[in-house]
């Protein structure tokens, strides 16, 4: 039972020590002045976006199939390649040909060649000028009506996903600029060209799809590439600009911290102004601050005690030499 009080009152002895020194301590730290960073007003560009996912897409899409079933005979085309309008892609011979030059096989070349020449192969054509995207057929495959042989599209384009939230900030013609997942280092200016009408429901949100046309087509470009699109809403050349942390809310006003003159280190005021659009690093002023006007950030920077306004009594302290 002794012991038990001496520990208690051990512990207690222990606080108080800790409590008087953390006072102290503290109390140095707090006969410092406070510190500000100096930002200069500039003049620069700033905008608004709206930042969203997309996929790469087809902007037409075009499935080519057989106006009759038979056997693959010849493919003409490669996947990636360009076509144009009427461009023959592949021979096939109906079911009724094939059957017939198998037959003719067995008695003989000179047969076979006949009926090659009499009865010909049927012709698979390109309807538009595209980019074979798909190629689904190997020569000798037998195909029907309703299988697809190849996959045209005339270009490729991004399908953004926007929030309904945002999606009345985007109007057609705005620019964008589109990057890959898979290519970080490769960035594509492009421009809003088609809002769709109808919404689909994604995580229990409306998201509507809007088409962003590149102005260029890398050759990295894949259908079903994930991307990142970031949409130019509004956009300022030559505005005022501050940085963000300068600028702060005070009694239901927007202020910025300046000094009060020179020879007043320690005396600061706050100034109100007006502002604008904003981005992640800086935000425009309209009205309150001149070109090149110095505006005061809150110094963030750590500093170990005994820097500045006193030590810590608890860390251990290195013995000098006379």
């Amino acid at each position: 039972m002794v012991s038990r009080k001496k520990l208690v009152w051990g512990v207690l002895v222990a606080l108080s020590v800790f409590g008087v020194a953390g006072f102290f301590y503290f109390r140095s730290n707090s006969n410092g002045k406070q510190h500000f960073e100096e930002a200069h007003a500039v003049r620069g560009t700033i905008s608004s976006s709206v930042s969203t996912t997309g996929a790469v897409e087809p902007q037409t899409r075009v499935k080519i199939q057989s106006s009759v079933g038979g056997r693959i005979e010849d493919i003409l085309v490669e996947e990636g390649q360009l076509v144009k309008k009427g461009e023959v892609l592949a021979m096939l011979s109906s079911t009724e040909r094939a059957a017939l030059l198998d037959a003719a096989k067995l008695q003989g070349k000179s047969e076979q060649s006949y009926w090659q020449k009499v009865y010909k192969e049927t012709a698979v054509i390109a309807p538009m000028a595209g980019q074979v995207i798909v190629r689904s057929v190997d020569p000798g495959k037998t195909v029907t009506t309703s299988d697809s042989l190849f996959v045209l599209s005339d270009r490729l384009l991004v399908k953004a996903f926007v929030d309904e939230t945002d999606i009345g900030r985007v109007k057609v013609g705005q620019k964008a600029v589109i990057g890959l997942d898979a290519y970080p280092e490769i960035r594509v200016n492009g421009v809003v060209g088609h809002i769709y009408y109808e919404s689909h429901l994604q995580n229990n949100v409306n998201i509507y799809n809007v088409d962003v046309i590149p102005e260029r087509i890398p050759d990295v470009f894949r259908s079903g590439m994930s991307a990142n699109i970031e949409i130019i809403v509004q956009e300022k050349q030559n505005a005022l600009l501050v940085p963000v942390a300068a600028v702060q809310s005070r009694r239901g006003k927007t202020v910025v911290l300046q000094r009060r003159g020179s020879g007043k280190e320690d005396e600061v005021r706050f100034k109100t102004v007006q502002t604008g659009l904003q981005d992640e690093r800086h935000i425009e002023i309209l009205e309150g601050l001149k070109d090149n006007a110095v505006v005061l950030l809150p110094d963030t920077s750590f500093v170990l005690p005994g820097k500045k306004g006193g030590s810590n009594p608890f860390m251990p302290q290195r013995s000098r030499t006379r």
